[in-house]
């Protein structure tokens, strides 16, 4: 019998971004970024390649740097920080900026995991867009709702109690034209129709 060889995982290059006045002038450090890779580390089996970025609460330079981003080929680009109320807080509006579509369910979806916590989750305003063949998500600030918010809440025995939204992110770069994304499944299972589904690795 003829052994099928199951290709190695594809590799990815993503963007993270931390945005944030007091830690991009250096008045405290960031926690963003290093959430972020860590993460993403767990939860993926591609090998990536990573484009970090620390920038602070300014509108134009958010814009530019998603642009830069997407523009390098990231396939996924995840900002943290500034999607609040306050008067700096514009994240979503540098986002929707650059948007070729809107993906409101990411953001609708994010607010549910947060107001498991908290009922100032509904002052979050988080969106996801995508750019060319692009998928950028804004996620929360804190490094443990940045990991709530990806991988979703779950009982004691690692029953599925609310997803995260990073279950439908791989099949999402599916369908516009990026690499196939594997996840751990401890960390994060990656949900998608049987029809786009590769043999399990």
């Amino acid at each position: 019998m003829t052994k099928t060889h199951t290709p190695p995982p594809e590799p990815v290059k993503i963007g993270i971004v931390s945005i944030s006045d007091r830690a991009s002038s250096g008045t405290y450090e960031d926690k963003g970024l290093p959430a972020l890779h860590d993460w993403l580390k767990r939860a993926l089996q591609n090998p990536i390649a990573f484009e970090p970025r620390l920038i602070p609460d300014e509108r134009e330079r958010i814009s530019a740097t998603l642009i830069e981003l997407v523009d390098a080929g990231c396939s996924l680009v995840l900002t943290t920080g500034g999607t609040g109320p306050a008067l700096r807080d514009v994240t979503p509006e540098a986002t929707l900026a650059v948007a070729d579509k809107e993906m409101p369910g990411f953001g609708e979806q994010m607010r549910r995991i947060g107001l498991h916590f908290v009922p100032t989750a509904i002052l979050s305003r988080q969106v996801a867009v995508i750019r060319g063949q692009s998928l950028i998500i804004n996620l929360p600030g804190q490094p443990k709702s940045i990991a709530e918010t990806l991988e979703g809440l779950k009982d004691d025995t690692g029953t599925s109690l609310v997803p995260g939204i990073f279950a439908a992110v791989p099949y999402c770069i599916d369908l516009i034209g990026g690499p196939y994304l594997e996840t751990h499944e401890s960390v994060c299972k990656a949900f998608r129709p049987k029809g786009a589904q590769r043999p399990v690795r």
